[in-house]
């Protein structure tokens, strides 16, 4: 079954990171990325780009809306996922309690749904 494993971060304890710590946080993410890579449990991950050039789009009433930065006020924001294969949602959860990340901030861990392919004319 696959998983996202959503993770969020407040940016206000990244910011007060010196150089050192945030080379530390990388070098924790290259090593759990390739922890989960050769556990066979990878199917894809990237790093977002921070809330504040993000925008949020809404459509209402046959109009769109389009908005700066993200629909929450919140403290964590969605900074990256990963995509992950696991037998079940223990397992999910043990590979996401070694997300770096959630050591200052916080890992989600959402089944994906997942529909058969469909057949093209």
């Amino acid at each position: 079954m696959k998983y996202m494993l959503l993770i969020y971060d407040d940016t206000r304890v990244w910011e007060k990171f010196s150089e050192a710590e945030k080379q530390k946080g990388m070098d924790l993410y290259m090593k759990f990325t390739q922890e989960v890579k050769s556990g066979g449990h990878y199917v894809a991950s990237s790093q977002l780009q921070p809330a504040s050039v993000a925008t949020t789009v809404r459509t209402r009433e046959g109009k769109r809306l389009v908005t700066d930065g993200p629909y929450a006020e919140t403290r964590e924001q969605l900074g990256g996922y990963y995509m992950i294969e696991a037998n079940n949602l223990d397992e999910a959860i043990a590979i996401a309690e070694r997300v770096p990340s959630a050591q200052w901030g916080a890992v989600e861990v959402r089944p994906i749904v997942e529909r058969p392919a469909q057949a093209t004319a």
